[in-house]
């Protein structure tokens, strides 16, 4: 028991010092160990565990070392309610794009829809967005599109923990290739697509830039290919009165607004911010 309080000390001094949050050396032992706060409080012992420390050391070395993030050293994350598997091959779901679901659900939830309507998730990737929504909005079937079979994978084990595999339909291809047989008949598509320039990925953190999908981050020169082919190419495929939202990175939104309204299809265009006050979600409806 010493010993552990001792190298959770440690860590977290070792954490601070490398610019990582000290709290991922709890998630770790509560998530390796089943250590948590109360078990420190209570001064718990680990029972059937000879040497709890060398279980996390190896771990903890290694996000620190080769700054591989936490999660998929854990092959888990906590995301909107949700637990989800990740890997290398998706990105790792981050808080601020629990607004593009909450946007998605308001919409929802002011415009009632029938058992067996249609949302689109483009770019799925580990599958979060969808099954998010699955989970909130029994009425929905979704269709989940990503042009990585690894990333599907990822996806359909996801499904299969939630039961959700009869609600979700994964697709593979690019973009809105695989949507064709449903063309004018989504009434919601959401995206969180690549959206960094190219130019901007050498400068990120060496979490993201050295371990996360590059196709799942690269938006092009400006940043904006995949935006630009999102706003344009939906009205073929969404049905009149529908939902379309977009996750964007800070800066991006008045741009995505502005081509929305230049469409002439686009209604109710909004900008969202996320709770750092960035414009993070773009969201509007598709009139026809």
């Amino acid at each position: 028991m010493q010993q552990l309080l001792a190298w959770r000390a440690q860590a977290r001094q070792e954490a601070q010092a490398a610019g990582i949050s000290p709290q991922e050396v709890d998630l770790l032992l509560k998530e390796r160990l089943g250590w948590g706060p109360l078990e420190r409080l209570l001064g718990r012992p680990l029972l059937g565990k000879e040497d709890p420390v060398a279980e996390v050391e190896a771990l903890w070395r290694r996000r620190l070392e080769e700054r591989i993030p936490l999660q998929y050293l854990l092959g888990k994350v906590e995301w909107a309610g949700l637990s989800l598997r990740v890997t290398p091959a998706v990105l790792i779901p981050r808080p601020e794009t629990e607004l593009l679901v909450e946007q998605a659900s308001l919409w929802l939830q002011a415009n009632p829809l029938p058992p067996g309507s249609l949302f689109a998730d483009l770019g799925t990737g580990s599958g979060a967005i969808a099954i998010a929504l699955a989970h909130k909005h029994p009425q929905l079937q979704l269709l989940a599109v990503d042009v990585s079979p690894a990333a599907l994978a990822v996806a359909a084990a996801n499904l299969a923990e939630h039961g959700l595999q009869e609600r979700v339909q994964l697709l593979e291809g690019s973009w809105f290739a695989p949507l064709d047989p449903w063309r004018g008949r989504l009434r919601g598509l959401v995206s969180n697509p690549p959206y960094i320039p190219t130019g901007e990925l050498e400068h990120l953190m060496p979490e993201v830039r050295l371990h996360e999908p590059r196709q799942a981050l690269d938006g092009g020169e400006d940043g904006l290919t995949h935006l630009r082919l999102l706003v344009q190419t939906a009205p073929a495929y969404l049905a009149p009165h529908s939902f379309w939202a977009v996750e964007v990175m800070q800066g991006q939104a008045p741009w995505v607004a502005e081509q929305l309204r230049a469409q002439g299809c686009y209604q109710k265009i909004q900008v969202h911010r996320d709770l750092a006050g960035i414009e993070r979600v773009v969201s509007a409806c598709f009139v026809g």
